[in-house]
């Protein structure tokens, strides 16, 4: 296959003129006429209407645009704060977990005196609190508590702020019991931690983790296992006065746990009661 000569191999003329002719190509393409916004002239009323529209008709993404040309071309009006205000729902049904979570934040700040500012710290929580459980984590088997925390966290400091500076919203019961959901969610996580250092052998990690989430998470669920974690750890270590002083302490608290029959297979998921 024959090589295209090299550019240099053309006479001067011709380079000067392949080069006047690049230049007219360029600066042609720059005079296109641009794609006309269909949106162009309309009013603060109209882009606030069609973007509910697209809201009714579940085309979040369309509503999208239509709040964000909203508020960037009318930044004063009286719509330009309900634009903002429901950004972040938007994009939060548009699977845009940053982007919601920027636009409460920025809510938050620019207007920490609305009416509506508890229902923005409620949103901020629920995003963060749905956060990786769409269809497939509904259907799929794993446990919630066994992915990345830090949503979980940062959902249940939204929801703590929402009931601390608004006790009697109507959001504050749900948050509540969301809260409630996430003390659970992150106990069974150190849990999980720790079962999984159990079943490798590594007993001192396994009692530092199952110890954290009994002092950290007193009333969670997991405590149960976490106490029997403690038990079969100081016994596996050698340490018996330790174990016995668990087992008392369980036995206590648990008479009737079921892991003193199973151990440590876990036969029911707790999470899918909620």
């Amino acid at each position: 296959m024959r090589s295209l000569p090299a550019f240099q191999s053309f006479p001067a003329h011709f380079r000067a003129l392949l080069l006047v002719f690049a230049a007219l190509f360029i600066a042609g393409c720059g005079l296109l006429p641009e794609e006309k916004d269909a949106t162009s002239g309309w009013s603060a009323g109209k882009l606030y209407s069609e973007a509910k529209d697209a809201q009714a008709e579940g085309a979040w993404d369309k509503a999208a645009k239509y709040l964000e040309k909203l508020e960037a071309r009318y930044p004063y009006g009286r719509y330009a704060q309900q634009a903002q205000l429901e950004l972040g729902y938007v994009y939060w049904k548009a699977n845009e977990t940053g982007s919601a979570l920027a636009a409460c934040d920025r809510f938050i700040k620019l207007h920490p005196s609305h009416p509506a500012i508890d229902y923005v710290y409620y949103l901020k929580g629920l995003v963060n609190f749905n956060e990786d459980l769409g269809l497939i984590g509904y259907l799929s088997t794993q446990d919630p508590t066994e992915r990345d925390p830090k949503a979980a966290r940062e959902s249940f400091d939204a929801f703590k702020d929402l009931v601390t500076r608004f006790p009697n919203s109507k959001y504050t019961p749900d948050a509540m019991l969301r809260m409630n959901y996430l003390v659970n969610a992150l106990a069974s996580l150190e849990v999980h931690v720790a079962r999984y250092y159990i079943n490798r052998g590594a007993y001192v990690a396994a009692l530092n983790r199952a110890q954290y989430a009994i002092t950290t998470y007193p009333q969670a669920p997991a405590i149960e296992e976490a106490m029997f974690i403690m038990v079969t750890a100081y016994d596996k270590i050698g340490l018996t006065d330790l174990r016995d002083d668990a087992n008392r302490v369980m036995r206590k608290n648990f008479p009737d746990s079921r892991f003193y029959q199973e151990g440590l297979t876990r036969k029911t998921a707790w999470w899918k009661l909620w």
